[in-house]
């Protein structure tokens, strides 16, 4: 193909890009008005599960954010449990996924405190967690700060491990550099709406056109916007009509309380768009599917919604089709953000993968 024809190529899809987001902002009123009609529960409390926080020095020298819910009395709420009597099994790490923070557990938070000794961390370069350098920010980095957190919150306990989408990934990038821990130290672990490879993710911004020209429009756009960082998170700010859209479309399969969507926006909106656009690039890269085998040893659930259009229940299904004994829960009619859109069923699925960790003791499961 002549650099010329290429060239008009590109400049179509890019007009066809911007062409679907006018789109949706013409919807995005309409949106805003049928999710305001659902009312939700907790919503006002989004945020405001707090712990004293922790410091986890990591070895490049990033500093990341963390909170721990352990009994203890230093938490900005009180909770059932408080003086620890009740809490037992291993401890449970949860990590987030990409452009959120730590609240997104908010739900599963509010579900285990006072059961369980929790453990939340900002991942790097998220919430308030400290930025990283371009080189590593990567999954394979998630992966080494993970054993970072557990080595310095929880050195001597054994621990379930609850990931969703990156968070998900970053567990796949313990499990390749430390399979070893994994029947251990990690007595269990649930993969949430994540995927181990074979991601495109040009398809989740448009399925407007052909596979081949996405594939060379969407990493040319994201390189463009991260030269502008300051005017595309002006465009990104919380609260915008275009947030809020494509907030509900991507993170969510059906209709939710309108505080869900800000919620998620926000979070979104938090994270400095030169941030995504530094991760970027490691997802359609990925491929952990050979790291899957450490997961036999331990109880693993792996939870998706089925119309999650970010990481979709295929990638669970082959996930689970490469991991003998592991549990498949799809959550019918819910999205990415299954964590905050089907708390029940999510919590329930991870009540019985914790329930077999804790009573697997000290041994792996046969191979």
């Amino acid at each position: 193909m002549s650099p010329d024809r290429r060239t008009t190529i590109l400049g179509i899809a890019a007009t066809a890009l911007g062409t679907a987001t006018a789109g949706g902002v013409a919807l995005a009123l309409r949106s805003r008005v049928r999710a305001r009609r659902v009312v939700g529960r907790h919503a006002s409390e989004f945020g405001s599960l707090r712990s004293a926080r922790r410091t986890v020095s990591m070895g490049d020298g990033v500093r990341l954010h963390a909170e721990v819910d352990d009994g203890s009395g230093d938490g900005a709420r009180e909770y059932p449990g408080e003086d620890g009597e009740n809490m037992g099994g291993p401890t449970l790490v949860f990590l987030h996924g990409y452009a959120l923070n730590l609240d997104c557990w908010h739900f599963q938070r509010a579900h285990f405190r006072g059961r369980h000794r929790l453990v939340f961390y900002d991942q790097r370069s998220h919430g308030r967690s400290e930025r990283s350098s371009k080189d590593n920010a990567t999954i394979d980095q998630l992966g080494h700060d993970l054993l970072c957190v557990l080595d310095q919150l929880v050195p001597d306990d054994r621990v379930v491990l609850i990931g969703h989408s990156m968070g998900g990934m970053a567990i796949m990038a313990l499990a390749e550099h430390h399979p070893e821990i994994f029947g251990e130290r990690v007595a269990g672990v649930a993969l949430v709406s994540t995927t181990a490879g074979e991601l495109r993710s040009h398809r989740v911004i448009s399925s407007l056109l052909p596979d081949r020209v996405m594939s060379q429009v969407t990493p040319r756009l994201m390189a463009g916007l991260a030269r502008a960082p300051g005017l595309v998170d002006g465009a990104r700010r919380a609260g915008s009509d275009i947030g809020f859209v494509v907030t509900g479309k991507f993170a969510f399969g059906g209709e939710v309380p309108s505080s869900y969507v800000e919620f998620v926006d926000e979070m979104l909106a938090q994270t400095p768009f030169d941030v995504l656009a530094e991760f970027f690039p490691h997802f359609d890269a990925l491929d952990k599917f050979a790291v899957l085998k450490a997961f036999a040893r331990v109880p693993t659930v792996i939870v998706c919604g089925d119309r999650d259009r970010v990481t979709s229940v295929d990638h669970s299904r082959k996930m689970a089709s490469r991991i003998p004994g592991a549990d498949l829960v799809e959550c019918p009619g819910a999205g990415h953000m299954v964590i905050l859109e089907r708390p029940e069923e999510v919590n329930a699925a991870l009540e019985q993968m914790i329930a077999e960790a804790a009573g697997n003791g000290s041994s792996s499961r046969a191979l």
